[in-house]
Formats: structure tokens, C-alpha cells, sequence
């Protein structure tokens, strides 16, 4: 590889974008073989460390990816004089291809938090502290179950 190349890469989010010292945002894609067909079986996806100081890729990156997501990325790829060290590519455009979606949801009434699974009935709740009420059978019985707590009851 040259010391330096401008190149258009796709792959997943490793972790949680996050800041770095310098006022950049960095984080880990996960690039596979493009054509799965033509590699050997066990060739390794490769890791690149990425980085962008662009203020609206920043924005987007901390606020909007999340593990798994692919993207597609352009930008500057430079390897390391350690050739054990993953390739770092300072980012320049930024393209969500696929979201990785959640099932969960968070609400809060007054000092309770709710946690709502798209694939159970039965809805987890705790004080905004942390301090676990009960579980109601459904977002129906909620209210009843909150009742229950405030009265001293537990369910």
C-alpha cells in the first residue's frame, strides 16, 4: 500500500464512536473480503482506525451510529510504520448504509423508567434511580403496578 491513499471503504462499526483528546472523534471499522467467493475461507476481515476532525461527521458519529451499523467511508488511508498496527484512514465523507435497529425503548414517567421490548409483553420498571419496582404484565398494568409500589405493596 502507499504511504497514503485516497480510497472509498465499507464495513461495520467495531464500538461506540467516541471523542479523543484532540478534539476529533475516532473509531474501529470492520472491513470483510469483498468477494467472499475469491479469498481463501478463513482470510481475516481487517480492522481500520478511523478519524474524522470534521465537524459534521463528528456530529454524526456520536450521535447517530451505533455498533454494527455499516457504513461506507472515504477518506485518507495511511498504514502505520508498524505493520502489526491497524491502518488508519482520516475520514472525509461519511454514507450509513444499514442501521442496526433496537427493539427497546426507554420512557419516563415522573420518577419511574420504563423499558419497552418489542418482543415481550411483560414491562420492566424502575425508579429513576435505579431501584427495581416490578415487572407489569403489560404496559396497561403499569399504572396499577406503580400504585402497588407507592403504597407499600410489591407485586
Amino acid at each position: 500500500m502507499n504511504p497514503q491513499t485516497h480510497l472509498a471503504l465499507t464495513g461495520y462499526v467495531d464500538a461506540i464512536p467516541a471523542p479523543d483528546p484532540r478534539g476529533a472523534v475516532v473509531f474501529d471499522l470492520i472491513h470483510s473480503p469483498a468477494d467472499a467467493d475469491t479469498v481463501a475461507p478463513d482470510a481475516p476481515d481487517t480492522v481500520y482506525s478511523c478519524t474524522t476532525a470534521d465537524p459534521d461527521l463528528a456530529d454524526v458519529l456520536l450521535h447517530e451510529i451505533q455498533p454494527g451499523d455499516l457504513l461506507r467511508v472515504t477518506g485518507t488511508v495511511v498504514q502505520p510504520d508498524d505493520p502489526g498496527a491497524p491502518a488508519r484512514i482520516t475520514v472525509s465523507g461519511l454514507e450509513v448504509l444499514e442501521a442496526v435497529l433496537y427493539d427497546l425503548a426507554l420512557q419516563r414517567y415522573g420518577t419511574y423508567v420504563f423499558v419497552f421490548d418489542a418482543d415481550r409483553d411483560q414491562v420492566p420498571v424502575f425508579t429513576e434511580s435505579g431501584r427495581w419496582v416490578g415487572e407489569a404484565t403489560g404496559p396497561d398494568a403499569i399504572g396499577a403496578l406503580i400504585g402497588t409500589w407507592e403504597n407499600g405493596g410489591t407485586q
